[in-house]
């Protein structure tokens, strides 16, 4: 059975936005985003690669702690463009109001 945690992205996300408040030398999160865009993009990236290798290594324990930090560093990255997680999770809801492969084709880019 899957244990349900009631920690949420809302409560990471308000965590982000405090320690963006701190000071670098107290906090990582401080710290990534005076390095600016560029960097948090770039170590988002990073986290991303590193879970896609440890799905693709079918590594199911290291998959859940690269997740982790691709969670985390997404909301670091969204703090640092100004978009607040609800908007995300507007545009989630609103798309899952018809199927996928409906709303996909819609977005012709």
């Amino acid at each position: 059975m899957i244990e349900v945690a009631s920690f949420t992205l809302a409560d990471l996300a308000a965590i982000v936005a405090d320690r963006a408040g701190s000071r670098a030398h107290e906090s990582y999160t401080k710290s990534l985003l005076d390095g600016g865009m560029d960097r948090v993009a770039k170590k988002f990236g990073e986290e991303a690669v590193e879970a896609i290798i440890a799905a693709m290594q079918q590594d199911r324990a290291q998959l859940t702690l690269e997740a982790a930090d691709v969670l985390y560093h997404l909301l670091v990255l969204l703090q640092a463009g100004s978009v607040p997680l609800q908007q995300v999770m507007a545009e989630l809801e609103r798309r899952t109001q018809r199927s996928g492969l409906e709303e996909k084709a819609s977005r012709h880019r």
